[in-house]
């Protein structure tokens, strides 16, 4: 369980309770969580594939327009034209799932039908920009190298302080 302030923070940042969290993935230069890490499994019973989830209002906005600029397009594109970029991007999708797996069995809970499926559109495709941008902040730099770029694009979205009150 996260503290109680940061619990707040990501439910402020998201407009509704957070569910399933496992703990903060990655903490903004502002101090509030801006990734959370998610178990395998909502309390509910529903597979959730999503492990790093991006919260922070601002980034995902940021990332909404890269994602309607044709960014996803392009990365596309240089997936199949680039041997190393797409085993690099592989890389990230087995280090995506290695971590769900744990996740997991911290967490007591086997999830058998999103078994070898990451996010984003990984290991082939690029589908959604925010799922990789918050595998790079949760994992550090070079655990997705389109995540990476994703951020690196982003800019210093923090500087204008925090996105909610804690």
């Amino acid at each position: 369980m996260i503290p109680s302030a940061d619990q707040q923070a990501v439910a402020a940042q998201l407009g509704r309770e957070p569910r399933g969290i496992h703990e903060v993935g990655h903490r903004c230069p502002c101090g509030n969580p801006d990734v959370v890490t998610t178990e395998p499994r909502l309390p509910n019973g529903t597979p959730f594939p999503t492990t790093y989830y991006l919260t922070c209002p601002r980034a995902a906005s940021r990332i909404g327009t890269l994602e309607g600029t044709g960014t996803m397009k392009q990365m596309q594109e240089r997936l199949g034209e680039d041997p190393e970029l797409a085993a690099a991007y592989r890389a990230a999708h087995e280090r995506y799932l290695a971590a769900r797996a744990e996740i997991g069995r911290e967490a007591g809970l086997e999830v058998p039908e999103i078994e070898g499926i990451s996010a984003g559109g990984m290991p082939d495709r690029v589908k959604c920009l925010h799922v990789l941008a918050g595998q790079a902040l949760a994992q550090g730099p070079g655990a997705n190298p389109l995540g990476d770029e994703v951020l690196a694009l982003l800019g210093p979205w923090w500087e204008a302080g925090p996105c909610v009150d804690r």
